[in-house]
């Protein structure tokens, strides 16, 4: 593996994959805690739970794909196989996640279905996901050509979640809307999942994974990982916005049914989140380049956390305009919020490599997914105990029910304070992975030899 500059094809081949794991890491979040409390009657706490077991479960799972595909790796030179399983199984199970049979659509069976669903979903999923986040680390060991695919990834993932929180309610109105509607846009965006992920694994066959020198167990690896602290560090603010980023998502639904009048508007809300990133994202990458990496995430957190305040009264008034101004200002934030960390994280492996002697790229993106999965799976849970905490009422849609003041409040407290209280929380972790960081530097510039983290 050289460093030279990887081609616009290999790029957009890595990066696509990233349109499939999008869709998967919004709609879930953005349509299932609504699906089952306003399609499926079942009540918020009930609703809740189904949605964050299935994700125990994943993060308990992660970090096990992740030595699976470092021992892969060892015997074969490639992630292939892992990435083909989860590729092809992920969107049959998204499928039937919204396909919930008629005569157990009601209450705790339909919950259940839905929830087993997600669990197959979830795993499918991380066998994908996993080994995908590692290829980087071996795509080029040039820091800033890692910063340039991650600049494809985090465009291509802008577009697998616009697609998911653009098209997929948008597929569910076109389609007659209630549970005929969800079960249409389930099959629809699954193959549009599928496509991106299939076209990835074939797309990324040319990568050469060498993580030896020998094959590690799942606790010999995670023994060898823990040392490194600023990849923990990282991840905590990672997994703690990622939390912020998902009780959002699964908030607006609400806020767009219950304070601005519209269940539509939901795909506009997300559009002008998720949007500008698309537009964002060289610009960060071109700032993070002049002013420092660390320094642009510690803004752009702050940034998401003070917009999020701002859209309080902007709600509560009613007022259109300017919220869907604020989340467009959310958005470019947002847009840093994934680029950023991602760029830092292959270098946290490379440093390890030179602390332990193993590239244990698969060991710790099981670990950056299992904390991703945990902060995406509790957000939707963390928000339902908002709305179940504030007295909202679940009901199917054809029998809707007024919401009393208090879930209107707690609805729209959860949408907006809630997240930009996390981001504040993510910010000491940013600031400790930046000071660990200038000590390694110092170290290594006193003494060029010693291998440090």
């Amino acid at each position: 593996m050289t460093g030279e500059r990887l081609r616009p094809g290999r790029l957009l081949g890595y990066g696509v994959g990233s349109v499939g794991t999008g869709v998967f890491s919004a709609v879930p979040g953005l349509l299932l805690l609504y699906y089952l409390t306003d399609m499926l009657g079942v009540p918020a706490a009930v609703a809740g739970a189904v949605l964050v077991a299935p994700k125990i479960w994943d993060v308990l799972l992660n970090p096990l794909v992740g030595a699976a595909s470092d021992r892969e790796a060892v015997r074969t030179g490639r992630r292939t196989r892992l990435l083909a399983a989860g590729a092809l199984a992920l969107p049959v199970t998204f499928a039937l996640m919204f396909a919930v049979p008629g005569p157990i659509s009601g209450g705790l069976p339909g919950a259940l279905w839905a929830g087993a669903a997600f669990l197959l979903a979830a795993t499918a999923f991380a066998c994908f996901q996993v080994p995908y986040v590692a290829l980087p680390t071996e795509m080029s060991p040039d820091p800033a050509e890692r910063t340039r695919i991650m600049s494809w990834r985090v465009v291509c993932l802008t577009v697998g979640i616009l697609v998911a929180g653009g098209l997929a309610p948008a597929v569910v109105d076109l389609a007659g809307g209630g549970r005929p509607g969800y079960a249409v846009m389930g099959v629809s965006i699954g193959a549009v999942m599928g496509a991106a992920l299939v076209a990835a694994t074939l797309a990324t066959r040319w990568v050469s994974s060498r993580p030896g020198p020998k094959q590690l167990g799942p606790v010999a690896a995670f023994r060898l990982a823990r040392g490194n602290l600023p990849f923990f560090t990282l991840l905590g603010a990672f997994v703690t916005q990622a939390l912020g980023v998902a009780v959002m998502l699964a908030g607006a639904p609400y806020v767009a049914s219950y304070r601005l009048g519209d269940y539509g508007l939901t795909s506009v809300m997300f559009v002008c989140l998720v949007g500008p990133s698309m537009a964002a994202v060289p610009g960060w990458a071109w700032l993070a380049r002049r002013h420092g990496v660390v320094r642009c995430y510690l803004v752009a957190t702050l940034g998401f956390g003070l917009v999020s305040l701002a859209l309080v009264p902007s709600i509560a008034a009613g007022g259109l305009a300017p919220t869907l101004a604020l989340t467009a200002l959310a958005g470019v934030c947002y847009a840093a919020l994934q680029l950023l960390p991602l760029s830092l994280l292959p270098d946290t492996v490379h440093a390890d490599a030179a602390r332990t002697g193993h590239a244990q790229a698969g060991a710790f993106t099981g670990l950056w997914t299992a904390g991703e999965t945990a902060g995406l799976a509790l957000g939707p849970g963390l928000f339902a105990l908002v709305l179940s905490v504030s007295g909202f009422v679940s009901a199917p849609v054809e029998s809707p029910v007024a919401q009393p003041p208090d879930a209107l409040t707690g609805l729209l407290l959860g949408f907006t304070a809630l997240p930009a209280a996390l981001m504040l929380l993510s910010l000491p972790f940013i600031v400790r992975y930046g000071r660990l960081v200038r000590a390694v530097d110092a170290r290594r510039s006193e003494n060029p030899r010693e291998e440090i983290v």
